[in-house]
């Protein structure tokens, strides 16, 4: 591949920056490799690899430990051929042209304290290239843009960053958004979500503007003190001569950075996370069992997201796009036909269903019906209690037991139990729906479909679900998105998307719907888990991103719960919360792959991987227990707002 991409004649007369995996004295390194006009110029290991969060780059790599070093690369013979070279400079240096220094980092080295940018700059660089393989986060952007724009901002510089766009056939979306910065000024920057397959970002900058920022003294006798680097001479020129130059042609204007709001971000990133994995899978489309809840509600207005993108794609007249919708829809190859609307496009693509039992609501199956009908999907509406009864009747016959409901006089066990059958009915024919919906629809060829599920990240992390029923499926666009910023998703939806039904879904109190409704009890979420969504979102963030474990956890809510809880309450609801995740934790390790979207997601394919047998905290709690007994001697009983002061010794 890579002899095809140097010989290719696009690649001539430019400098050339690819990433690739090479292999040298035996040892595997994540390299780039600058060529220009069919002539390697070096190639760059990198030195610092990514490997916590969804990261394992030593699976594959060794980092380069020779740090402003070079040594021979012996060429393979394909690539010498063209070339003309039989070996070339291998390691970390910098390239020199004959008006210019080029200095490369890639993607986690930009992260890290002391990353390769910060001695390139003092020791003259003053063109960086990173090339970048960076997923997307809600909020995670500022954080890059920062990063990006500081590289060069204190010592200055030119920085071109690329980064993938796009599903990387795992949970991870890749969200672009190349950007050229110019002394800390963003002058451009690409598109954070997108379903095309190459973007091009350019702009004209003035190297003078970096030589004149750094004319600090304080600045040059730090880079007097800087180890040289060796410089590899590239004889060309990437700026124009005055001869060249052009009197209208003046250095692009840095502007703002662009960010999608939060909200966005869930409308824009799943979705296009979703289309690539449709398109690549060979699939017919989506099935979603659609409850009449929240969690379901924002997975159906993804796909109707993801419909609006292709229909936006179409209409730039993406023919990657065009090609793969015809394909999707089962279109003759001759045929011209394109949607001409997202609920066209949604309707071939896109089956929902409603699942009631006798303890569904009126109201849900309602909210189901008008939201396919607004999205545009196929929608199916039926019962199973016949098949519900045929099962728990079946129990009854073997074991001569009559299970029953909390509300009928039933214990835990059964309540549960009668619970879940239901649950775990709705993924088997969700399965059986989805892999026969297209043959009774007449698709050409027929197929099936993909299933996807709608658990959120704080329901997975307290195990509020139950294993092998909706929540098992082939993908979750929601699995890792909190359920505080679902319901914001919702509300903007609703007003950029123009669908008013999901005003009700927003008012509406969660509910799993799998008991009996009576006029003096309805089941809720939050009643059934003993703890808030709010809660839950901090409990995740505490444990994830602040490492906390219970007695740690119970100190940080001491400050942030203190003016609404008593100490008695945090620890209760600290203590609850690490129970029911400990015995929980088992279902993480079957749950459908989903969307990555937070940094205290428990998905443990690989972002948090946990042990699924926990100890019982006796120590943490017992600490917790004391603490609790100490500031209630003090006299903190209530929470701080309520009470005027605490002494503490």
């Amino acid at each position: 591949m890579f002899a095809r991409i140097i010989d290719h004649p696009d690649c001539q007369d430019i400098v050339v920056d690819v990433g690739m995996p090479v292999r040298h004295r035996n040892v595997h390194y994540n390299c780039r490799v600058i060529f220009y006009n069919r002539k390697i110029v070096m190639i760059r290991p990198k030195m610092w690899l990514a490997n916590d969060g969804n990261y394992r780059e030593f699976r594959h790599f060794t980092p380069w430990q020779r740090p402003r070093e070079i040594e021979d690369y012996y060429l393979e013979q394909i690539v010498g051929k063209i070339t003309g070279q039989y070996k070339v400079p291998f390691g970390d240096a910098v390239i020199s042209t004959r008006d210019t220094c080029l200095g490369l980092e890639t993607c986690e080295e930009l992260f890290t304290p002391n990353g390769p940018h910060i001695p390139y700059g003092l020791a003259g660089v003053e063109i960086i290239s990173n090339s970048s393989g960076s997923h997307h986060e809600l909020r995670k952007l500022d954080t890059r843009v920062n990063l990006i724009s500081q590289a060069t901002k204190q010592s200055g510089g030119i920085y071109l960053y690329a980064n993938q766009q796009g599903c990387d056939g795992d949970r991870l979306y890749y969200d672009g958004c190349a950007m050229i910065v110019v002394n800390g000024d963003i002058v451009a920057q690409g598109s954070q979500f997108s379903l095309n397959d190459v973007e091009v970002v350019t702009a004209t900058v003035d190297i003078e503007e970096v030589r004149t920022h750094r004319s600090s003294i304080s600045r040059g006798m730090q880079a007097a003190r800087q180890p040289p680097y060796v410089r590899l001479d590239l004889d060309t020129r990437l700026s124009r001569q005055d001869k060249d130059a052009e009197p209208s042609l003046s250095p692009t204007e840095p502007f703002k950075p662009r960010y999608h709001a939060p909200e966005e971000e869930i409308a824009l990133g799943p979705a296009c996370w979703l289309w690539d994995y449709l398109r690549r899978s060979g699939a017919a489309g989506f099935f979603l069992p659609l409850s009449g809840g929240i969690d379901s509600c924002a997975t159906a207005v993804i796909v109707h997201s993801m419909c609006r993108e292709v229909i936006k794609a179409i209409g730039q007249g993406n023919e990657q796009v065009i090609k793969d919708t015809r394909r999707l829809c089962a279109e003759p190859e001759d045929s011209t036909w394109l949607p001409s609307t997202s609920q066209e496009l949604c309707n071939r693509i896109f089956c929902t269903s409603y699942m009631g039992t006798q303890n569904s609501s009126k109201e849900t199956r309602e909210r189901s019906k008008t939201l396919s009908t607004d999205i545009g999907s196929y929608h199916i509406d039926f019962n199973f209690d016949t098949v519900v009864t045929a099962l728990t009747n079946l129990f009854t016959v073997v074991t001569n037991f009559q299970p029953r409901f909390k509300v009928n006089g039933g214990g835990k066990a059964e309540n549960a139990a009668l619970q879940n059958v239901q649950a775990r009915l709705r993924m088997v024919l969700s399965y059986l729906f989805a892999s026969l919906l297209p043959t009774v629809r007449q698709r050409p060829g027929g197929g099936g479909l993909l299933v996807l599920a709608s658990s959120n990240v704080d329901e997975c992390l307290r195990g509020y679900l139950t294993k092998y029923d909706a929540s098992s499926a082939d993908l979750n666009p929601i699995g890792s998105i909190s359920k505080v910023d679902l319901k914001k998703f919702i509300a903007w939806a609703r007003d950029n998307f123009e669908v008013p039904i999901l005003n009700e879904f927003l008012h509406a109190t969660p509910t799993a719907e799998l008991e009996p409704i009576t006029s003096t009890y309805v089941q809720s979420d939050e009643a059934d888990m003993g703890v808030t969504y709010a809660e839950l979102s901090t409990f995740g963030y505490l444990r994830k991103i602040a490492k906390a474990g219970p007695w740690s956890m119970y100190e940080k809510l001491l400050h942030l719960w203190g003016n609404e809880y008593s100490p008695r309450e945090i620890y209760e609801k600290t203590r609850h919360f690490f129970y029911n995740y400990a015995i929980n934790r088992h279902k993480m390790t079957v749950l459908t792959p989903s969307y990555h979207a937070e940094q205290y997601s428990p998905e443990d394919n690989r972002h948090d991987l946990r042990q699924f047998l926990y100890p019982s905290f006796t120590w943490a709690y017992k600490k917790m227990e004391d603490s609790v007994k100490y500031w209630e001697s003090k006299g903190w009983t209530t929470g701080k707002a309520q009470k005027k002061s605490v002494k503490a010794d």
